[in-house]
């Protein structure tokens, strides 16, 4: 970050001085306007609902180019990492350390983190206090949270080292903990880990082996689910990525910081979206009822909403959608399901609304949540549990730009301002008088 030769002069019609404020300029997209004095100098504040003019923190972690259609972690793009660039160990470590490892170094963080996968025995007893029907982003917030309780060894948030640790043991534990709310709401057994297996193939096997018989790994469906979490693993500064960057601006441990950010991300709004999409779907049932539903997409007074298109950031066909279109046509392919109907059906709905006028008119383009919940659900995964696997593949980008902010020695604990619109100060009348 470096200052612009060039200054933004805030001037004010009631001939208050003028507030000169510096510009930085990023290594790539908009330049900020650094506004930390504005209220000391002028005692005002900016209004910014949503924070969608507001540079919150920099970042050297994620970039998005939204009209571009642009998703770059580290600067590599994300279809280069998705096809060219190995599992979703690779795409972690470039999260965390910048750059690809070398052959030695990954051999090094897979063990490492092939090492921290089992939880704490004492972990199912806490399981077993939730109901067999909870929701498992619930699960997850209490589990999660529950593991600063177990792992007192890496809370000091000061010590490299500690920050180091509780950052493996978070990308490591969370596939055995999203495994174990599945197999405790079908009432299952909880799967240990296996050590020979990798990430995503172990994560299939905690899921769908049974004391019964040996599982067997499809890698299709592992290389499938591989690009799911690469896809997910980090999205720049949104709404769940913000809670756990705040959480941790208070100095609280990493693994309340996640906790908090998966229930950020529980959100339909967030998280959620591919599950509303493939709810939406089969909703609509089949093809024919296509032109009545995009009927009452358009007709503002139905509360109909097209779900699965659209972003709050890209403007374009989101980078990730492309990659998962073609991971769901092997799978389905591989499954023997290409006449799946409510792949066929999304692929019907996909082309009226790349034609449609009224959806282009307004960008409204599929995302990446429009054909992983298709995907998710030919693996044999519940769609209660897609924001799981969300929460999964992201935990990676939490942990990253946690420790990005802790190291950043701007960083002050997260405090927005407010317009108040309320009441002025006011007596309070006895209670015969009100």
């Amino acid at each position: 970050m470096t200052n612009s030769e060039t200054k933004a002069t805030l001037s004010f019609s009631d001939g208050s001085p003028a507030l000169e404020m510096p510009i930085y300029k990023g290594s790539i997209g908009p330049d900020v306007i650094d506004i930390r004095k504005l209220y000391g100098s002028t005692g005002m504040f900016t209004y910014d609902p949503g924070f969608m003019s507001t540079a919150a923190c920099n970042s050297s972690i994620t970039y998005i180019d939204g009209d571009k259609g642009e998703l770059l972690y580290r600067g590599y793009p994300i279809e280069q990492l998705a096809v060219n660039g190995g599992d979703f160990l690779e795409t972690c470590y470039l999260l965390l350390n910048g750059e690809l490892p070398t052959a030695d170094q990954k051999k090094e963080f897979v063990a490492t983190v092939t090492n921290h996968t089992m939880v704490h025995e004492q972990m199912q007893f806490f399981f077993r206090g939730f109901r067999r029907d909870a929701h498992p982003m619930s699960v997850l917030v209490g589990t999660v949270g529950a593991l600063a309780s177990f792992y007192h060894d890496s809370l000091d948030i000061n010590d490299p080292h500690h920050r180091e640790v509780s950052a493996i043991r978070l990308i490591a534990k969370m596939p055995t903990l999203v495994a174990m709310a599945y197999k405790y709401s079908i009432g299952q057994p909880f799967v240990y880990p296996r050590n020979d297996l990798s990430y995503s193939a172990n994560f299939m096997h905690m899921m769908f082996s049974t004391p019964c018989e040996p599982y067997k790994t499809n890698e299709v469906l592992v290389r499938a689910l591989d690009r799911i979490l690469i896809l997910h693993a980090d999205h720049e500064q949104n709404a769940s990525t913000s809670t756990v960057r705040l959480a941790g601006s208070s100095g609280a441990n990493p693994f309340a910081c996640i906790a908090a950010g998966i229930a950020c991300l529980w959100g339909p709004a967030h998280g959620g979206a591919n599950e509303a999409a493939l709810s939406m779907l089969e909703e609509i049932g089949s093809v024919d009822n296509i032109p009545t539903f995009i009927a009452q997409v358009k007709d503002k007074n139905s509360g109909v909403k097209l779900m699965g298109f659209g972003h709050r950031v890209y403007k374009n066909y989101d980078p990730r959608a492309k990659l998962m279109r073609e991971t769901c046509y092997e799978v389905l392919q591989e499954l023997g399901l290409q006449d799946d109907p409510l792949f066929k059906l999304a692929m019907a709905l996909e082309k009226i609304a790349l034609e449609d006028e009224y959806f282009v008119s307004r960008k409204l383009y599929p995302n990446v949540d429009f054909y992983s919940g298709i995907v998710q659900r030919a693996l044999g995964i519940p769609t209660a549990l897609f924001t799981g696997i969300f929460a999964l593949a992201r935990t990676v980008g939490w942990i990253a730009q946690w420790k990005e902010m802790i190291s950043d020695p701007e960083q002050k604990i997260g405090r927005p301002r407010q317009l108040f619109v309320g009441a002025a100060k006011r007596d309070v009348p006895a209670i015969d008088k009100r």
